[in-house]
Order: C-alpha cells, then sequence, then structure tokens
C-alpha cells in the first residue's frame, strides 16, 4: 500500500470533512479510511486467487468498521466513506475516482447469475445516507443521489435524482450545466423543483384547462339550442 494513496486520501478528508481537525484524527478515527485501507489489502488477496483470505480480511474488516465491502470490488482513488455504518459493497461494483458515500449506502445486485450484477459510478459521484442503487447500471460523472433515493436505472453525467424510484431533479434554467461541487448527503439545498410535484402540477394545468375547454363546448352548444328555439317560434309570433 502506498504511501501517497494514503496521504492523498487523508487530504480528501480533511478538504471535504469540516470535522476532521487533524492528519492523525482522521488515520485513527474514521472508519470509512479503515475499510478502504483494509480492502486495499483484501482486494490484493482477492486479485492473488487468495479469495478465503480476502474474505475473511474483509469480514474482520465489517466486524472493525460496520462496513462491508467485497474484495472483488474496485474502488478507486480518493474515495470516502463518511460515518460509514451499514454501507454494503457488492462484488462486482465499481468505483470511481472522488467517490464520496454516506451511511447506509447499498451498492447491491439484481440478480443471482454470476458476471456484472453491480452498479458502476464514474468519477466525483456523491451518495446521500440510506441510498440504494441497484443493478448493473451507470452512475454518470459528478452525478448525485440523493439519500433514501432507490436507484435501479442509469443516471446521466451532472444529473441530481431523488425518491423512489429516483427521478431527475430540475435545478433551475440556466443554459450552462452547473460546475461539479460538493453537495451534502447528494441532496441539493439550492431551491430546486420536486419531480413528483411538478408532475402534479403538470397534470392539475392539464385538467383546468380540460374543464375549461369543456365548458366552452357546453357554452356553445347551449347557444346554439337557444337559437333553434328562436328560429322555430319566430313564425309563430308573426301569425
Amino acid at each position: 500500500m502506498s504511501s501517497m494513496f494514503l496521504r492523498e486520501t487523508i487530504r480528501a478528508y480533511r478538504q471535504r470533512d469540516p470535522a476532521a481537525r487533524s492528519d492523525l484524527e482522521v488515520l485513527l478515527c474514521y472508519p470509512g479510511l479503515h475499510a478502504i485501507l483494509l480492502h486495499r489489502v483484501a482486494n490484493w488477496l482477492w486479485r492473488h486467487r487468495l479469495r478465503l483470505a480476502g474474505r475473511f480480511l474483509s469480514h474482520l474488516a465489517r466486524v472493525a468498521t460496520g462496513i462491508e465491502i467485497h474484495p472483488g470490488a474496485t474502488i478507486g482513488r480518493r474515495c470516502m466513506i463518511d460515518h460509514g455504518m451499514g454501507v454494503v459493497i457488492g462484488e462486482t461494483a465499481v468505483l470511481g475516482d472522488d467517490v464520496y458515500l454516506y451511511h447506509q449506502v447499498t451498492l447491491g445486485g439484481t440478480s443471482s447469475e454470476r458476471g456484472k450484477r453491480h452498479p458502476t459510478l464514474a468519477n466525483n459521484v456523491i451518495i446521500g445516507a440510506g441510498a440504494k442503487v441497484l443493478g448493473n447500471i451507470l452512475i454518470g460523472e459528478n452525478a448525485r443521489i440523493g439519500a433514501n433515493a432507490v436507484v435501479v436505472a442509469d443516471v446521466p453525467a451532472n444529473t441530481t435524482v431523488v425518491g423512489i424510484p429516483a427521478r431527475p431533479v430540475e435545478r433551475g434554467t440556466a443554459i450552462r450545466p452547473p460546475k461539479p461541487r460538493f453537495d451534502p448527503y447528494g441532496t441539493p439545498c439550492d431551491p430546486c423543483i420536486d419531480p413528483l410535484l411538478s408532475e402534479m402540477e403538470r397534470l392539475r394545468a392539464e385538467l383546468t384547462d380540460l374543464e375549461a375547454r369543456v365548458a366552452r363546448a357546453e357554452s356553445r352548444a347551449q347557444y346554439q339550442a337557444d337559437s333553434r328555439e328562436t328560429d322555430h317560434d319566430a313564425p309563430i309570433a308573426r301569425r
């Protein structure tokens, strides 16, 4: 395990977590860092076909940190697991660089068949607490997964999704794409349009328009009926 990997991971914690006051505090007190370091050893054992040793080391890491990472998972540089308790990362999951996971995140599979069955996360993805990302899907670069979301389909790059099932959130009308930034818990704190409320508002507007059209049609029909009655009564009045 290279000292450069350890230094840059500790530096990433210091930059993103305001509670990290020193490198030594991160090294001694952050279970996410411990889980990643132990995973690198377990993954080395796994790739060199020492499968039982790799699984046993990952089991010990789970007992010590509360974070379960299968030794077959691929994790990039500067990956951060904040708080960490209850995180599960499956065997064929692939995480890019600068990925940020909160506690109780699951990167799980939806099939019992062998082969690629867990998600792939591109660089700079943030997944909020309690989110479930399931299946052989791709989470694009700079994507954000809101807390407690359930994601079962690909998420495009630079997209924020929330809800069950997860849906994209509209974040303003700017023409230029937003600059990559850190969103705590993967949930935007700036004003945004909830996808469910947006859909309900669209349906309400359509219903209002439909009611207005029906009222106009009824008014025209009544006017035509009154006109026919007037035309029918006119000769009688002249007689």
